[in-house]
Formats: structure tokens, C-alpha cells, sequence
């Protein structure tokens, strides 16, 4: 920690003339005294240290002594803002809000102007739109459980409905297809699982700590049930003419196969699940199952128990009104 605080104060003096002892110790959330230490350790290090007295004085680099102020671009800072400040915005990180800090400071006056143009032409906003806190708050949480490695339990209800409390191991938090997921060694299954965030509550952060496992996150181990080809099926969309940009949004734009009628036929391979079935009906009136069958008949079966459900439902409202 006090190695990425020295390279961290190191790289703030090159960027600025001076600063006070104070406003580092408030930056780092450290004392001044520790902070007169770190200063201490950079001379001894051979980058000298100069101290200028009073009311507008500081820490500096002297100015005679040239050293590579390029360890980071403009263009590269930009890039690291704008990754930090879309990031924030679906879970609260204050170690994130702390180098969006010590990133400021990096720049200097004459180019700051420059830096916010190239940092406010993109924001990725992950957060839902209705911003609920909670959800937010439970993201914070287990990003600080996978980090410190520590056990959490939480209550989980799955796709089917089943409620079950589970103990697991944190590792990676995946924002995948606009949700956050938590891939986690479940300890009550005693396997790894994708765990959907939304359908998690009563998380409790153990003190206990655990060791983590070999995972590697840039192998995206959680995708691969998704593309075992074992549970793929060929899917057949006809997307009606109206559709078609909403049918751009999921597939290639090219894949679409145009019919003499104006309709657009699909093809895609996906796992069989109650995800696809909620994809499929998501289209309404609009979108039709040409294959598989089995598919076909699932879809007609489940559009036949919904109009059921909401003729039942009128009915109901009527004996209600008369009441």
C-alpha cells in the first residue's frame, strides 16, 4: 500500500509545482506526519525534495531536476477517467472516486480545459433506470467481499422460483447483457455459479476470509454453458416488417433474411432455457417461431395460458366492480 502511495505522490509532484503536506494527507487519508515520511523516502530515493514556507508554500520536485513527467499520456488519463466515472455509476467505489481525484491533480491548469472535453465526450451509464439504491448498495458490497476475499451468505431465489440460502466464496462481479451477476464459489453446492445480483437479498459479509481459486476472468469462465454447443439449439425467427430495427438491435444486420411478404427471417443458435422463452415472447404478435417445434409449441402453449389468465382476470374485475 505505502509503494503505490510514494509512486502515487511522486507522480502528483511531477504534474504540479507545489502542493501542501496537508492536502496530500487528506488525499491518501493519512496523517501529515506520514505524509513528511513518504516526502522523506522519494528524496532518499534520488528525487529531490524541496519545501517552500509559508502560506501559499508546499512540497515540491526542484526545478532544476528533470525527470519524465510522461508516465501517463492526457489521452490515457482521459481514457482511465472515463472507464472510473461510468464504472461509479452503478455502484458506489470510493477507491474509484479517489483516483478520479488523484487524476485531477495530475493535470495542469493550462490543459485542463483540454482534458474535460476528452473525458465528457462518452459516458457508459450501467446503473437501471430507476436507480434503485438498494440494488446499488448491494453491488458496493459484494465488490468489497470479492476484493477483501471474504464469505458471504445471502438468500437466492432462482428462474424457477426456488428460495434457498446459500454460503459462497466472491470472485468476480460480470455486468453482462445490461445486469450485474456475482460468479462465486458456491459452498452450498460446492460448485462455481453465476449468481443474477437482482435475485439476491439478506447478504451478509463474513468476517471469515477465504483463498481464492484459480480463476482467470479474461477466459470468461462463466460463458461457457452458455456456448457449449451440447445445449445450443438452431432457432428460426420471422420478425414482421415493423420490427425490423428492434431485430438490427439483437442480431447482425446482415443475417436478416428479407421475404417476398416484407417479413425477415433469423437464424441464431441459443441454450434452451426460460431466458429464451422470455426473449421470444418480449416480441409479442410480432415475432414467430419457425423452428424448432418443440419451441414452436412451448410459445403457442404459454400465449394460450396467458390469454386464459387475462380472461379470467376481466372477469374478475367485473365481479369486483359490482361489488
Amino acid at each position: 500500500m505505502r509503494l503505490d502511495r510514494l509512486l502515487a505522490i511522486t507522480m502528483i509532484l511531477m504534474n504540479r509545482k507545489k502542493i501542501p503536506a496537508k492536502e496530500l494527507a487528506q488525499m491518501f487519508e493519512v496523517s501529515p506526519r506520514t505524509i513528511y515520511r513518504d516526502i522523506e523516502a522519494i528524496n532518499l530515493a534520488g528525487i529531490p525534495i524541496v519545501s517552500y514556507p509559508g502560506l501559499n508554500g508546499g512540497i515540491g520536485i526542484v526545478e532544476s531536476f528533470k525527470l519524465d513527467k510522461n508516465v501517463w499520456t492526457q489521452d490515457e488519463l482521459a481514457s482511465i477517467t472515463v472507464a472510473l466515472q461510468s464504472v461509479s455509476s452503478s455502484y458506489r467505489d470510493d477507491q474509484a472516486a479517489r483516483a478520479l481525484e488523484k487524476i485531477k491533480t495530475m493535470i495542469r491548469d493550462n490543459e485542463f480545459e483540454s482534458f474535460e472535453s476528452k473525458t465528457s465526450h462518452l459516458f457508459i451509464d450501467y446503473s437501471p433506470w430507476d436507480k434503485d439504491p438498494g440494488y446499488k448498495e448491494r453491488t458496493s458490497a459484494l465488490q468489497e467481499a470479492a476484493l477483501t476475499s471474504k464469505v458471504i451468505r445471502f438468500t437466492y431465489r432462482s428462474a424457477n422460483g426456488e428460495v434457498s440460502r446459500r454460503e459462497a466464496e466472491p470472485h468476480t462481479l460480470v455486468f453482462k447483457g445490461q445486469k450485474w451477476y456475482l460468479y462465486a464459489y458456491c459452498r452450498t453446492r460446492e460448485n462455481f455459479r453465476l449468481f443474477k445480483v437482482i435475485r439476491m437479498k439478506d447478504i451478509e459479509v463474513l468476517t471469515e476470509t477465504f483463498r481464492r481459486r484459480n480463476v482467470q476472468p479474461d477466459q470468461l469462465p462463466w460463458e461457457k454453458e452458455w456456448h457449449d454447443p451440447a445445449n445450443k439449439i438452431r432457432l428460426i425467427l420471422k420478425f414482421q416488417p415493423e420490427l425490423r430495427g428492434l431485430a438490427e438491435e439483437w442480431f447482425d444486420p446482415w443475417s436478416l433474411q428479407e421475404t417476398e411478404e416484407g417479413a425477415f427471417i433469423v437464424e441464431a443458435d441459443y441454450p434452451e432455457s426460460d431466458w429464451l422463452y422470455g426473449f421470444i415472447l418480449g416480441f409479442g404478435d410480432k415475432v414467430e417461431v419457425i423452428a424448432p417445434d418443440k419451441i414452436r409449441r412451448r410459445i403457442r402453449e404459454t400465449a394460450a395460458g396467458i390469454v386464459s389468465v387475462y380472461e379470467h382476470s376481466n372477469l374478475s374485475s367485473r365481479t369486483i366492480s359490482k361489488r
